[in-house]
């Protein structure tokens, strides 16, 4: 009925009949109207959750209970509660607090079971025990990392043996139940169910490889096979009381439970096979782990078709994907491979007009490519085949040799500290670089006001408050620089250079510096030292440029010095 209330009023009120949450959550998996798909599972899942809920809440079996059955029967039930209801209010809480409810809960469980079923066997008994206290453990581990404390274990080998314990735990107490004989058959059947439920919802989620906020099928589907396992801690609670004889159903409700776990059996299945036109979606656009781009090398070959497929699906900057979403992985994958055999943009303009690409004229970027035909790219640009150590260690040796490169044109004249290394800039629409008070609050808008400056004469030097920009003589994209700081004014020796400009500097926290590369594209390649080597105050910075052999040369001199005065020394 409420489905079809649901069905009545809209999307989001079906999601919520049958998911048994607040509408708004449906916004989560589909921004507009559900497909038919979708409906159909929602419908489905409806009678078979209704099918489900009456087996749970069915009334408990007349009988004597002695204290410790009542009590596991009691904590039984408060399981089922919080699988159904409870889990809302308690949500609400921290996370810890969460984990830890479940943490004593399963706990007392535990023992009670330990106490109650009829193993008849001390040994099944002593396994029963290890198996629940690895249970236990997966748990306590959990609420360890909520409450940030050092954890028992981590990484995904010791949580995948944590998941594998729970589902120990479920089998060794399916057995006892079957050697203590209280428990019927369709009991058994149920908790063997929830079992497999494991290996269905692993196949859904790894196997599969759904993006659950792109495919609102899957939490469908995974919601209805979690409902199993309610389903055999209530028969399990309900059957605590009988004595040592199998309960049986009537035939009617024998043949209502096949038909519930031939449907419970049989959805999924259906749900998994796609039709053979539908395309397999590993990656869509929105998918979280595409916004990184790896380094080639640091990938597994098994990893780097998904690598491809996510680059070739996103949609970051507003910039439309390389390929449709409506394309399988199959798709893409091939035409990604014949994209490599291009030779020139036309040819790729060609099959991506065929692929549906909304940006066919822009080709595809070779550093995409790289992922799926590094034999044919690595042959060309074989830094693209490289890690990201790789990558760090070339960077770091160029700019080694790039410093190498450049000489102190003053080896004779030692200032208090001194730096020579080769200044990257970038390779179009670079003013310059800075001798700045990188800690000024002001930092930004003092450049600025330089940068204005720069232009205001021919001098190639722009001065403002706590900010110099050295402007350069050519189109270039590097240049040597010799930055020394002295006690007193050194010798002006503007011979040999072709602009030599004197301009005023303040250094308002007892810092001047150049900035570095640090890892970067644009800056100094090595570190440079403080310049306001007298502490706060003012400065007079003088800056000679030439072009030598090499390349062009500057040279910066920084000094105490109070005069406001531009001086074109050398113009």
């Amino acid at each position: 009925m409420a489905a079809v209330v649901g069905l009545v009023l809209g999307d989001a009120w079906l999601w919520a009949a049958v998911e048994w949450t607040s509408p708004v959550y449906a916004r989560f998996y589909v921004d507009g109207e559900f497909d038919a798909a979708t409906i159909v599972a929602l419908l489905v899942a409806a009678l078979v959750k209704a099918a489900l809920l009456w087996l749970i809440l069915r009334t408990p079996a007349p009988g004597p209970l002695d204290r410790r059955t009542r009590a596991l029967r009691r904590l039984l039930y408060l399981a089922v509660a919080y699988s159904l209801v409870l889990w809302i209010p308690i949500g609400m809480l921290p996370d810890a607090v969460d984990v830890a409810f479940q943490l004593v809960l399963w706990t007392a469980i535990d023992v009670l079971y330990l106490l109650v079923i009829r193993w008849r066997s001390r040994m099944l008994r002593v396994a029963a025990g290890a198996i629940f206290a690895v249970e236990l453990v997966g748990i306590a581990n959990e609420l360890l990392d909520e409450l940030d404390l050092p954890e028992i274990g981590s990484g995904n080998v010791f949580g995948f043996g944590m998941m594998l314990g729970g589902v120990a735990a479920t089998v060794i107490t399916i057995v006892g139940q079957r050697r203590d004989g209280r428990w019927s058959r369709g009991t058994q059947i149920a908790g063997w169910l929830s079992v497999g439920d494991y290996a269905l919802m692993i196949a859904i989620s790894v196997l599969f490889r759904w993006d659950f906020y792109a495919n609102p099928v899957a939490p469908v589907v995974t919601d209805v096979l979690e409902l199993v396992s309610t389903v055999w801690i209530a028969a399990t609670a309900r059957e605590l009381s009988v004595g040592g004889r199998p309960v049986g159903l009537p035939p009617a409700r024998q043949r209502a439970v096949r038909i519930v776990v031939a449907a419970m059996v049989v959805l999924p299945i259906i749900l998994l096979i796609h039709p053979e036109q539908t395309p397999h979606l590993t990656y869509t656009g929105g998918s979280m782990d595409c916004y990184d781009r790896p380094s080639f090398g640091d990938l597994k070959p098994t990893e780097r078709d998904a690598v491809f497929l996510c680059r070739a699906r996103i949609t970051a900057d507003g910039m439309p994907p390389l390929f449709p979403d409506s394309l399988s992985d199959q798709g893409i994958l091939g035409y990604g491979r014949a994209l490599c055999r291009t030779k020139d943009r036309d040819e790729q303009k060609a099959i991506l007009t065929r692929a549906g690409s909304e940006r066919p004229a822009w080709g595809a970027d070779p550093w995409d490519l790289v992922y799926i035909c590094p034999e044919i790219i690595g042959a060309t640009q074989p830094e693209l085949l490289q890690s990201t150590k790789e990558t760090e260690d070339a960077g770091a040796a160029y700019v080694a040799e790039e410093n190498a490169k450049c000489r102190d044109p003053w080896p004779r004249t030692k200032g208090v500290v001194q730096a020579t290394a080769k200044y990257f800039l970038f390779a179009d629409g670079d003013h310059g670089y800075l001798v700045h008070d990188p800690k000024v609050e002001e930092v930004e808008k003092a450049a600025e006001q330089a940068t204005d400056r720069l232009y205001d004469d021919n001098t190639l030097v722009g001065a403002f408050d706590s900010a110099v920009l050295v402007g350069h003589l050519e189109d270039v994209i590097d240049l040597c620089l010799t930055v020394k700081a002295f006690r007193t004014a050194p010798p002006q020796r503007i011979a040999g250079w072709d602009q030599v400009t004197e301009v005023p500097v303040v250094s308002r926290s007892g810092h001047l510096t150049v900035p570095e590369a640090d890892g970067g594209e644009v800056g100094a390649g090595a570190p440079m030292p403080n310049l306001a080597i007298a502490g706060k105050g003012h400065y007079r910075l003088r800056a000679y440029i030439r072009m030598g052999k090499t390349g062009e040369e500057h040279l910066v001199t920084v000094f105490p010095g109070t005069s406001r005065k531009k001086l074109k020394l050398k113009p």
